[in-house]
């Protein structure tokens, strides 16, 4: 990568290592330590880098590929290449997946007051731009 961003794989974790790669990689460009352009490792060299298996890898850039963040180019491999092409099939994931939230924040007696701080304070973590590359 250009710019070195640190992924850490909890190898105990519930959740599955080549999701919590896709969600690292991310949450790096969210945070800007991954930039639009930026090449990432190769899938043996990170799958090396890591200690996992090359398929895992590649289904973890796979699945970046297929959700607009990255373009796979056999001669300039995975590079980071956000589309916004696909914002409104995102609109609606997020929706979707937003009402379990919300509902379980209702059970849990949490106030709209109270999920919106959330929010608004996980767009400042994530800078001024709230992430816009």
């Amino acid at each position: 990568m250009n710019s070195k961003i640190i992924i850490s794989i909890d190898f105990n974790s519930d959740e599955a290592i080549y999701m919590q790669l896709r969600n690292q990689i991310i949450m790096g460009i969210a945070q800007e330590q991954i930039r639009n352009g930026d090449s990432l490792p190769s899938v043996r060299q990170l799958a090396d880098e890591l200690g996992v298996n090359m398929h895992t890898v590649n289904k973890a850039y796979a699945m970046l590929r297929n959700d607009g963040y990255l373009t796979l180019d056999r001669r300039k491999g995975a590079v980071v290449c956000v589309s916004v092409d696909t914002k409104p099939r995102h609109l609606e994931t997020i929706n979707i997946e937003m009402r379990m939230m919300v509902a379980e924040a209702i059970c849990k007696d949490i106030s709209l007051a109270e999920m919106h701080q959330i929010i608004t304070d996980m767009y400042k973590e994530f800078g001024e731009n709230g992430g816009k590359l």
